[in-house]
């Protein structure tokens, strides 16, 4: 559980903007879940619906498919 929280709050490309994908059939997913939350808002960060993350005018994406404004 402690590497699941460890992997996604120290991850190199975690920023605003990020989407965490975290699958429901891994072990330990759930258990993890409360404090993979409280860690990241401790961090700074907020959880929004995907709906306020996707550009839906003017951007392209990038090589690593991340939406870059026009």
């Amino acid at each position: 559980m402690d590497s699941i929280i460890k992997t996604v709050t120290e991850h190199k490309h975690l920023g605003n903007g990020s989407i965490i994908l975290c699958h429901n059939g891994a072990k330990y997913t759930a258990q993890a879940l409360e404090t993979l939350i409280t860690t990241l808002q401790d961090q700074g960060y907020e959880f929004v619906p995907i709906s306020q993350l996707i550009y839906k005018d003017n951007y392209h994406l990038n090589h690593e498919g991340r939406q870059i404004s026009d």
